[in-house]
């Protein structure tokens, strides 16, 4: 018995023939398109890591300017006498940082108590107020 091959199988079992290559790879808009979107997703990632950087900032900020507040109204409750009406300025040094302050004390409805505001500076904005009322004792 003898086999025959058809004539699309002898075709391309001749010599010599080069069975068609398929070009393998991306094209140049696809290479376009993905950098894009990488580009894309790295410019959400650096402008999420630089929101988590300055945040921090602000909590450490805000943190040691309540040491300085909590310091001058501690200042003010150990006095034994009741501060005096107005503005005074105070600066802090906290963790190497220097802050620049306010306490205002003024008055109350009822003479026997001082409302008493520590504000603390960075330049010239304020990053924390904190307010206590101080009693005669």
């Amino acid at each position: 018995m003898t086999a025959t091959l058809a004539p699309s199988c002898a075709a391309s079992r001749v010599r010599g023939a080069v069975p068609p290559v398929r070009q393998r790879g991306f094209t140049l808009v696809e290479v376009l398109v993905a950098l894009g979107i990488v580009s894309i997703a790295l410019l959400s990632g650096v402008q999420a890591s630089s929101a988590l950087t300055r945040n921090a900032q602000r909590q450490t900020d805000t943190l040691l300017a309540q040491i300085c507040a909590e310091n001058e109204l501690v200042k003010v409750r150990l006095v034994k006498q009741m501060p005096g009406v107005g503005e005074n300025a105070f600066t802090c040094t906290q963790a190497d940082r220097s802050f620049n302050g306010k306490l205002i004390v003024a008055t109350t409805p009822n003479p026997s108590f001082l409302r008493v505001d520590a504000q603390v500076f960075d330049g010239e904005y304020s990053i924390l107020r904190l307010t206590t009322v101080v009693g005669r004792f």
